[in-house]
Protein backbone atom coordinates (compact mmCIF):
# COMPACT_ATOMS: atom_id res chain seq x y z
CA UNK A 1 0.00 0.00 0.00
CA UNK A 2 2.79 2.77 0.61
CA UNK A 3 4.66 1.57 -2.26
CA UNK A 4 1.39 2.12 -4.23
CA UNK A 5 1.08 5.44 -2.34
CA UNK A 6 4.41 6.64 -3.01
CA UNK A 7 4.07 5.39 -6.63
CA UNK A 8 1.36 7.73 -7.12
CA UNK A 9 3.37 10.45 -5.73
CA UNK A 10 6.01 10.49 -8.04
CA UNK A 11 4.01 9.66 -11.14
CA UNK A 12 2.19 13.23 -10.11
CA UNK A 13 5.10 15.28 -8.64
CA UNK A 14 8.00 14.09 -10.59
CA UNK A 15 7.23 15.85 -14.05
CA UNK A 16 6.77 18.89 -11.89
CA UNK A 17 10.27 19.00 -10.19
CA UNK A 18 11.47 18.47 -13.59
CA UNK A 19 10.16 21.00 -15.18
CA UNK A 20 10.65 22.93 -12.47
CA UNK A 21 14.66 22.27 -12.45
CA UNK A 22 13.87 23.85 -16.07
CA UNK A 23 13.09 26.83 -14.92
CA UNK A 24 15.67 29.35 -14.91
CA UNK A 25 17.24 30.13 -11.40
CA UNK A 26 16.56 33.78 -10.79
CA UNK A 27 12.45 32.72 -11.54
CA UNK A 28 13.01 29.86 -8.99
CA UNK A 29 14.44 32.01 -5.73
CA UNK A 30 11.45 34.53 -7.11
CA UNK A 31 9.11 32.28 -6.22
CA UNK A 32 10.59 31.21 -2.93
CA UNK A 33 10.60 34.66 -1.97
CA UNK A 34 7.03 35.43 -3.09
CA UNK A 35 6.20 31.42 -1.00
CA UNK A 36 8.04 32.99 2.13
CA UNK A 37 7.06 36.24 2.15
CA UNK A 38 3.20 35.01 1.80
CA UNK A 39 2.97 32.86 5.01
CA UNK A 40 4.07 36.05 6.87
CA UNK A 41 0.52 38.19 6.87
CA UNK A 42 -0.97 34.37 8.09
CA UNK A 43 1.66 34.06 10.72
CA UNK A 44 1.32 37.66 12.22
CA UNK A 45 -2.18 36.81 11.83
CA UNK A 46 -2.04 33.55 13.84
CA UNK A 47 0.33 35.49 16.50
CA UNK A 48 -2.03 38.27 17.07
CA UNK A 49 -5.04 35.91 17.83
CA UNK A 50 -3.06 33.97 20.27
CA UNK A 51 -0.92 35.84 22.69
CA UNK A 52 -2.15 38.40 25.01
CA UNK A 53 -0.88 42.47 25.33
CA UNK A 54 -2.04 45.42 26.88
CA UNK A 55 -2.13 47.66 23.52
CA UNK A 56 -5.30 47.60 21.36
CA UNK A 57 -5.34 45.34 18.72
CA UNK A 58 -4.51 46.58 14.96
CA UNK A 59 -7.79 48.23 13.73
CA UNK A 60 -7.10 49.11 10.09
CA UNK A 61 -11.42 49.18 9.26
CA UNK A 62 -12.63 51.65 12.05
CA UNK A 63 -16.13 51.54 10.94
CA UNK A 64 -17.08 54.61 13.26
CA UNK A 65 -15.66 52.00 16.39
CA UNK A 66 -13.52 54.69 17.73
CA UNK A 67 -13.86 57.66 17.18
CA UNK A 68 -12.57 61.25 18.69
CA UNK A 69 -15.15 62.89 21.30
CA UNK A 70 -15.23 64.77 24.87
CA UNK A 71 -16.90 63.97 28.22
CA UNK A 72 -17.47 66.05 30.75
CA UNK A 73 -14.60 68.63 32.18
CA UNK A 74 -12.91 67.82 29.44
CA UNK A 75 -10.13 70.59 28.27
CA UNK A 76 -10.62 72.01 24.75
CA UNK A 77 -8.38 74.02 22.41
CA UNK A 78 -11.59 74.92 20.13
CA UNK A 79 -12.78 77.76 22.83
CA UNK A 80 -11.12 80.45 24.38
CA UNK A 81 -11.71 79.68 27.56
CA UNK A 82 -10.27 75.68 27.21
CA UNK A 83 -13.48 74.19 28.32
CA UNK A 84 -15.31 71.83 26.56
CA UNK A 85 -18.21 72.08 28.33
CA UNK A 86 -20.33 75.20 26.92
CA UNK A 87 -22.35 77.56 29.66
CA UNK A 88 -25.83 78.53 27.99
CA UNK A 89 -26.22 80.66 25.37
CA UNK A 90 -28.08 84.53 27.10
CA UNK A 91 -31.32 85.12 25.37
CA UNK A 92 -32.10 81.54 24.42
CA UNK A 93 -34.01 78.93 25.84
CA UNK A 94 -33.64 75.07 25.15
CA UNK A 95 -35.61 72.82 23.42
CA UNK A 96 -38.22 71.18 25.83
CA UNK A 97 -37.75 74.04 28.64
CA UNK A 98 -40.00 76.72 27.42
CA UNK A 99 -42.26 77.32 30.60
CA UNK A 100 -45.50 78.56 28.98
CA UNK A 101 -47.18 77.94 32.92
CA UNK A 102 -46.11 79.47 35.51
CA UNK A 103 -48.83 78.27 37.52
CA UNK A 104 -48.29 74.63 36.81
CA UNK A 105 -44.80 74.54 36.90
CA UNK A 106 -43.28 77.04 38.88
CA UNK A 107 -46.42 77.45 41.61
CA UNK A 108 -46.97 80.97 40.44
CA UNK A 109 -49.57 83.23 39.19
CA UNK A 110 -49.18 87.07 39.08
CA UNK A 111 -46.30 87.22 40.27
CA UNK A 112 -47.13 85.64 43.31
CA UNK A 113 -47.12 82.67 45.16
CA UNK A 114 -50.43 80.76 43.85
CA UNK A 115 -53.48 80.07 46.34
CA UNK A 116 -54.97 77.20 44.08
CA UNK A 117 -53.77 74.49 41.88
CA UNK A 118 -53.30 74.75 37.96
CA UNK A 119 -56.80 73.62 36.15
CA UNK A 120 -55.51 71.42 34.62
CA UNK A 121 -54.85 69.30 37.65
CA UNK A 122 -57.70 67.72 39.13
CA UNK A 123 -58.31 67.16 43.16
CA UNK A 124 -59.57 63.84 43.72
CA UNK A 125 -58.78 60.32 45.62
CA UNK A 126 -56.75 58.91 42.98
CA UNK A 127 -54.15 62.21 43.33
CA UNK A 128 -54.40 61.96 46.84
CA UNK A 129 -53.41 58.60 47.13
CA UNK A 130 -50.63 59.12 44.32
CA UNK A 131 -49.20 62.52 46.31
CA UNK A 132 -49.25 59.92 49.64
CA UNK A 133 -47.08 57.16 47.76
CA UNK A 134 -45.07 60.29 46.78
CA UNK A 135 -44.66 61.43 50.23
CA UNK A 136 -43.54 58.14 51.55
CA UNK A 137 -40.76 57.86 49.32
CA UNK A 138 -39.57 61.22 49.51
CA UNK A 139 -40.70 63.00 52.45
CA UNK A 140 -41.27 60.69 55.31
CA UNK A 141 -37.63 60.17 56.19
CA UNK A 142 -37.37 63.02 57.39
CA UNK A 143 -40.72 64.95 57.98
CA UNK A 144 -42.34 61.58 59.01
CA UNK A 145 -45.45 59.50 57.79
CA UNK A 146 -47.35 62.13 59.99
CA UNK A 147 -45.35 65.16 59.07
CA UNK A 148 -44.23 66.11 62.59
CA UNK A 149 -41.11 65.84 61.54
CA UNK A 150 -39.87 62.84 63.00
CA UNK A 151 -38.36 60.82 60.35
CA UNK A 152 -36.08 58.04 61.09
CA UNK A 153 -32.79 60.11 59.59
CA UNK A 154 -34.07 62.68 62.04
CA UNK A 155 -34.01 60.51 65.23
CA UNK A 156 -30.67 58.67 63.51
CA UNK A 157 -29.01 62.34 63.34
CA UNK A 158 -30.53 63.44 67.06
CA UNK A 159 -28.55 59.85 68.03
CA UNK A 160 -25.28 60.62 66.55
CA UNK A 161 -25.70 64.78 67.58
CA UNK A 162 -26.04 63.84 70.89
CA UNK A 163 -23.06 61.03 71.14
CA UNK A 164 -20.91 63.47 69.32
CA UNK A 165 -20.32 61.11 66.61
CA UNK A 166 -17.98 62.87 64.53
CA UNK A 167 -18.87 66.32 65.51
CA UNK A 168 -22.38 65.98 63.43
CA UNK A 169 -23.90 68.82 63.34
CA UNK A 170 -28.03 68.58 61.97
CA UNK A 171 -30.68 70.92 61.63
CA UNK A 172 -34.55 69.47 62.23
CA UNK A 173 -36.79 69.14 59.75
CA UNK A 174 -39.87 71.21 59.74
CA UNK A 175 -42.94 70.46 61.63
CA UNK A 176 -45.55 70.39 58.62
CA UNK A 177 -48.25 71.36 60.90
CA UNK A 178 -46.81 73.87 62.54
CA UNK A 179 -48.67 77.22 61.80
CA UNK A 180 -46.25 78.71 59.31
CA UNK A 181 -46.01 76.01 57.32
CA UNK A 182 -49.72 75.38 57.19
CA UNK A 183 -50.14 79.25 55.79
CA UNK A 184 -48.02 78.78 52.97
CA UNK A 185 -49.90 79.00 49.97
CA UNK A 186 -50.26 75.57 47.37
CA UNK A 187 -47.09 77.46 45.30
CA UNK A 188 -44.97 78.06 48.09
CA UNK A 189 -44.95 74.79 49.08
CA UNK A 190 -44.88 73.41 45.77
CA UNK A 191 -41.28 75.67 45.10
CA UNK A 192 -40.13 74.22 48.29
CA UNK A 193 -40.48 70.31 47.14
CA UNK A 194 -39.01 71.64 43.31
CA UNK A 195 -36.16 73.84 44.51
CA UNK A 196 -35.54 73.10 48.06
CA UNK A 197 -35.36 75.35 50.94
CA UNK A 198 -32.58 76.28 53.99
CA UNK A 199 -30.46 72.55 54.39
CA UNK A 200 -33.47 70.98 52.50
CA UNK A 201 -32.71 69.85 48.72
CA UNK A 202 -34.59 70.17 45.53
CA UNK A 203 -36.64 67.49 44.50
CA UNK A 204 -37.06 68.57 40.66
CA UNK A 205 -34.80 65.87 39.33
CA UNK A 206 -36.30 63.30 41.05
CA UNK A 207 -40.02 64.50 41.12
CA UNK A 208 -42.19 65.16 38.13
CA UNK A 209 -43.97 68.20 37.98
CA UNK A 210 -47.38 66.71 38.56
CA UNK A 211 -46.17 64.15 41.23
CA UNK A 212 -45.13 66.99 43.18
CA UNK A 213 -48.74 68.81 42.79
CA UNK A 214 -49.35 65.51 43.91
CA UNK A 215 -47.42 65.88 47.43
CA UNK A 216 -48.34 69.20 47.97
CA UNK A 217 -52.20 68.20 48.06
CA UNK A 218 -51.66 65.56 50.24
CA UNK A 219 -49.58 67.42 52.52
CA UNK A 220 -52.68 69.63 52.77
CA UNK A 221 -55.10 66.59 53.28
CA UNK A 222 -52.41 65.30 56.04
CA UNK A 223 -52.89 69.15 57.52
CA UNK A 224 -56.85 69.25 57.79
CA UNK A 225 -56.68 65.97 59.17
CA UNK A 226 -55.09 67.26 62.16
CA UNK A 227 -57.40 70.23 62.54
CA UNK A 228 -60.28 68.56 60.94
CA UNK A 229 -64.12 69.24 63.21
CA UNK A 230 -65.38 65.70 64.11
CA UNK A 231 -68.80 66.38 62.83
CA UNK A 232 -67.79 66.09 59.25
CA UNK A 233 -67.18 62.42 59.97
CA UNK A 234 -70.30 60.25 60.26
CA UNK A 235 -70.42 58.40 63.38
CA UNK A 236 -67.66 60.20 64.83
CA UNK A 237 -69.64 60.68 68.55
CA UNK A 238 -68.88 57.00 69.05
CA UNK A 239 -65.19 57.97 68.66
CA UNK A 240 -62.96 58.16 71.87
CA UNK A 241 -61.82 60.85 72.95
CA UNK A 242 -58.55 61.71 74.40
CA UNK A 243 -58.70 65.16 77.15
CA UNK A 244 -55.85 67.90 77.31
CA UNK A 245 -53.21 65.38 78.37
CA UNK A 246 -53.66 63.43 75.18
CA UNK A 247 -55.00 60.07 77.70
CA UNK A 248 -58.04 58.38 75.93
CA UNK A 249 -61.20 58.89 78.14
Amino acid sequence: MIKLIKQIIDDLLGPLVADFWQVPLWIRWMLVVVTCAATIPLAVIFQARNSFNDKPRIHIIQNMDNQPKSVSQDVSEWFLDGRIMRPKVQGTIARGDMIDDTHFFMGIQNDEWASSFPSKLTIDKQMLERGQDRFNIYCTPCHGADGYGEGLVHLRAMILVETGANGTSWVAPKNLHEELIKQQPVGQLFNTITNGVRTMAGYAAQIPTEDRWAIVAYIKALQFSRDADSSMIEGAENFPLKDSQGVIQ
